[in-house]
């Protein structure tokens, strides 16, 4: 779990790859299951909450070996601990948490999730995060006409609750090298241009939030390719995905999943040009979450139809290497 020189990343390969999604924006319980997607079939009144929120359940595996992480603490905790209930899904398994970036609705639920935990034993759990996840934060919305505060994270409060708090800007090692974040996104594309209303407080001024914290999450699974996990994404889908194969080195995508952050009449000029690029690429499946956006999300599946894989919370995504 160290820092590591972002240019000599040693990735293990992964057996197989299981992605639960504990909370998301969609919810449906009708939707079939296939190989690769294992929908939750819950009786009424036994159902699954939405919420504008996100958090996922990794279990990673390579012989016998077998870890399980949590990206990101949706908002609230009552969606948080109801799905994972309905789901069996046992959060006291979790050996680290990531945290993609600091907004509300990726952490709001980390002070009962650690709680949780504390009262389960686990008192110096890793928290894996970029140093700006406790910037100062509002939201400049041109319509509302003044400035909205977003609620940020306390790093006093953090280390009061015993968690174990890993800052880095730089890729860092979890799960014994199986996982890697990605640390600080590096911008290459021309039209990934992060988020105008977004402001935060950067050396005593409030700037356009250039989101360094802004981090995914990558995988090698055997024989298939390398599997991004993405928050947000802020720093933009393309990007991320780019500087993920960057760090890999590979090129072979086998699966996108997360938010791609496409929702809003701000971002419908990118949704093209980020379909283009996401079919250069060329992943086996393509899952958009969360703040992709409703429109973004019918377009990809248009122009994706074979890899496109449609989110409701409770799916577990389950990807095996040869």
């Amino acid at each position: 779990m160290n820092n590591t020189d972002m240019n000599k990343l040693n990735i293990r390969e992964a057996d197989r790859l299981e992605v639960t999604i504990l909370v998301d924006n969609y919810t449906d319980m009708l939707v079939e299951s296939t190989d690769i997607c294992k929908r939750p079939h819950l009786p009424i009144p036994h159902t699954l909450l939405a919420e504008h929120g996100f958090s996922c359940l990794i279990k990673v595996f390579a012989g016998d070996e077998k870890h399980t992480l949590l990206m990101d603490a949706a908002v609230t905790p009552a969606c948080l601990f109801s799905n994972a209930r309905f789901l069996k899904a046992d959060l006291s398994e979790i050996e680290a948490i990531i945290l993609s970036h600091g907004h509300p609705d990726h952490f709001f639920g980390l002070d009962e999730l650690l709680k949780f935990l504390n009262e389960k034993g686990k008192t110096k759990i890793p928290l894996f995060l970029h140093p700006d996840v406790f910037l100062e934060r509002r939201l400049n919305v041109p319509a509302i006409g003044s400035p909205v505060t977003v609620p940020s994270l306390d790093e006093s409060t953090l280390k009061a609750s015993g968690v174990s708090l890993i800052k880095s800007e730089k890729p860092v090692s979890v799960a014994d090298d199986l996982i890697y974040t990605t640390g600080e996104v590096e911008r290459t594309t021309a039209f990934e241009k992060g988020f105008s209303w977004a402001e935060a407080k950067i050396n005593g001024k409030w700037i356009t939030d250039p989101f360094r914290d802004d981090q995914g999450l990558m995988i090698k699974l055997k024989g298939k390719g390398l599997v991004v996990i993405s928050g947000c994404a802020h720093a933009g889908i393309i990007n991320t995905v780019e500087y993920a194969k960057k760090l890999a080195g590979m090129d072979k995508v086998h699966a996108v999943l997360g938010g791609f952050h496409l929702t809003g009449r701000t971002f419908d000029p990118i949704i093209q040009p980020t379909i283009d690029e996401m079919r250069r690429i060329k992943p086996d499946h393509v899952v958009p979450m969360h703040c992709t956006g409703w429109t973004a999300i019918n377009r990809l599946e248009k122009a994706m139809p074979e890899q496109f894989l449609l989110n409701t919370v409770g799916t577990t995504y389950v990807f095996n290497g040869n």
